[in-house]
């Protein structure tokens, strides 16, 4: 037998102390029901289903442009992509349907007929392992489109190719129509895939929305020039690529003209602005990586090597970064990433040739932007002129950061303000993900928050009132003011965004219009001086119900009036009705359902194609007529306008 060396040749008791018991006793110890029986094998659908973060990240309802239901339609769309990419097919169309039915049709060589059922539903299958046919893939790990296929109640796919068809038609995995055998088509060649989620899988109330669908197509259209993308008739198709991309991302005019920087397998554009911070948009194989990974590392390293080269001059690494706005494209054969949603590239090599990865991107940038700025003294003089102003400006508020870093450190033991949480986003700790910390306003709403949080992953940050209107000011308030620089030093945002502490910053407070003043203060706050925690989507606001409606047996928490009406119409017209004026009115017990997994979150997100600084003027400087008109305009009459929840409104008035 082949495992028999694995006997002991002499049947030699164990010392007492380390004796096993007999499995073949007449009296074994007890297993606590750990048997043959409790080994399961789980198919590939059980498991995607038992297991869909694995595969597919949050699940969430469609409420928040990282939820998985905007997974399912990048994983389809990436096979199209990478058809396109290979030389086939121009165009992809997308439709969407009130029914929450998604179609995706391309028109590329089209999934070969007969191997249609195993493409969609045999995992670990799919020509992506063959680096000749798709050499430049996102997809490689024959995973994606069977968890869209495990994940809806209705998941067809139909193939079209050299004048024939075949389909097949799943729910939640399991085959339920099936043409067996090709059928003559006039169609062009190409693959159409038609899904649903299911709501098992996410939630009742799952949608999309298709304000995060354009974002998303737009991505696809400024990394594949070129392509045509169709949203429900809506076309989006880039012709300059990355320097679109950054056009289209400015909120102000660049000091000089885009760079734009190319070599083999890859692309940079990049500018700088006025404003604070740092902004990048990186991607691997067309693959959008929010947080980043080896190649954004390598080109903010490289930039930093090139102009102290440049230069002559030792600059600090935040000098030269400061209000940079860039995007780096790079193509890898046989990518690494660190998750199945491919966010982060881990990739350290360039496959086959064993390339060193990050060698490879800092030599190409240093060397192509050493020849433009030698052709173009007029921008090497303008960005000379940037970087010295952000020295400049670091030095200025160096004696005050230190006076602040000083007073925050002895605060800290005594700061009654932060209520902490012990795993944070800066952490190896599996649940970093979920740290998060509430902004509230006064002690009754936090003392609400404080009681009924997880003290494992939510932190509480308290108000003393309505904050400082930070408009217009210098970065020298962020360090003078007490309360702010306590905020940013929770945060650990002082100096940028690698140190975050939490990876969800959740403004908590009450629906009225002070309220809502609070948040704009705050949100100017970070629009004014860390931009990059909106940009990278670390921003929230927490909406709360403003009705409880229950009887003797039920209660139902309501976030709007047509919620409310629904409610009475489950419990009856008698049930009673409580209207929450304030987070301190909400119980810590009522309040923990709130705050839980499935806590309602409305992102704060970065308008497009507007400036920052017109963006706080409109909203927060001083009264215009063109506000005032706004308001006029917008306003809605409702019976009790004091506390109602429509921002458009009573941001404004605040304001």
């Amino acid at each position: 037998m082949p495992w028999g060396y694995l006997q002991p040749e002499v049947d030699t008791p164990l010392p007492y102390d380390t004796q096993k018991p007999d499995p073949m006793a007449s009296n074994p110890a007890p297993s606590h029901g750990y048997t043959e029986d409790s080994i399961k094998s789980l198919d590939w659908r059980e498991h995607i289903r038992l297991r869909p973060g694995m595969y597919i990240g949050k699940l969430g309802d469609g409420s928040l442009p990282e939820d998985g239901i905007y997974v399912l339609i990048k994983e389809v769309i990436d096979n199209s992509i990478d058809e396109h990419v290979m030389g086939y097919g121009k165009v992809i169309e997308i439709n969407i349907d009130e029914d929450q039915t998604c179609t995706i049709r391309d028109y590329g060589r089209g999934v070969p007929l007969g191997k249609l059922k195993e493409v969609s539903a045999q995992i670990n299958t799919g020509a992506k392992y063959d680096s000749e046919v798709f050499k430049r893939s996102v997809g490689l790990n024959g995973v994606g489109i069977k968890a869209v296929n495990a994940l809806s109640t209705l998941f067809g796919i139909q193939a079209f190719r050299e004048g024939q068809t075949r389909a097949i038609e799943f729910s939640q995995g399991l085959v339920q129509k099936e043409v067996k055998s090709p059928v003559p088509t006039d169609e062009k060649d190409g693959t159409m895939i038609v899904f649903r989620p299911d709501p098992e899988a996410f939630d009742d109330d799952v949608r999309f929305r298709l304000d995060y669908v354009r974002e998303m197509l737009r991505y696809y259209s400024w990394l594949n020039p070129g392509l045509t993308l169709k949203l429900n008739g809506e076309e989006f198709r880039s012709k300059d690529g990355l320097l679109d991309l950054i056009r289209a991302k400015l909120t102000e005019e660049p000091l000089y003209p885009i760079i734009y920087l190319k070599g083999p397998d890859l692309e940079v554009a990049f500018t700088h602005g006025t404003g604070v911070g740092e902004e990048y948009y990186s991607f691997v194989n067309g693959q959008n990586t929010t947080q980043g990974g080896t190649h954004l590392n390598a080109f903010r390293e490289a930039i930093v090597q090139e102009c102290r080269e440049f230069y002559k001059k030792q600059w600090e690494p935040g000098d030269v970064r400061g209000s940079i706005v860039a995007a780096i494209s790079v193509k890898v054969q046989e990518p690494v990433f660190e998750s199945q949603t491919k966010t982060k590239l881990g990739s350290t090599h360039m496959e086959p040739e064993g390339r060193n990865l990050r060698t490879h991107i800092n030599n190409l940038v240093v060397q192509q932007l050493d020849n433009y700025l030698h052709k173009h003294g007029d921008v090497a003089k303008i960005l000379q002129e940037k970087l010295t102003l952000n020295e400049k400006e670091r030095k200025d508020i160096s004696g005050i950061q230190k006076a602040a870093r000083e007073s925050a450190r002895k605060a800290k033991v005594h700061n009654k303000k932060l209520r902490d949480c012990r795993i944070h986003l800066d952490t190896k700790d599996k649940q970093r993900e979920l740290s998060t910390i509430f902004i509230t306003e006064g002690d009754s709403a936090s003392g609400s928050i404080t009681k009924s949080r997880d003290v494992n992953t939510q932190a509480v940050f308290s108000l003393r009132g309505k904050p400082l209107n930070c408009f217009s000011m210098s970065r020298k308030v962020v360090y003078e003011n007490e309360e702010l620089y306590l905020l940013a030093n929770a945060l650990q945002i002082e100096d940028d965004l690698e140190d975050l502490r939490y990876n969800r910053i959740i403004l908590a407070t009450d629906a009225d219009v002070d309220g809502m003043h609070i948040r704009l203060l705050m949100i100017t706050f970070f629009l004014q001086f860390f931009p990059e925690l909106i940009r990278k989507g670390h921003v929230y606001i927490l909406q709360t119900p403003l009705f409880r409606v229950r009887n003797k047996k039920d209660t139902l928490y309501c976030y709007d009036e047509s919620e409310k009406q629904k409610a009475l119409g489950k419990l009856g017209k008698n049930a009673e009705i409580t209207r929450f004026k304030g987070l301190g009115e909400i119980s810590p017990d009522e309040f923990k359902h709130f705050i839980g997994p499935h806590m309602r979150l409305e992102p704060v997100l970065m308008p497009e194609h507007k400036s920052i600084k017109e963006l706080l003027q409109f909203y927060m400087g001083k009264n215009t007529p063109e506000r005032q008109g706004y308001i006029v305009e917008n306003l809605r009459v409702e019976e009790d306008l004091e506390y109602s929840a429509e921002p458009e409104v009573t941001a404004e008035v605040a304001a």
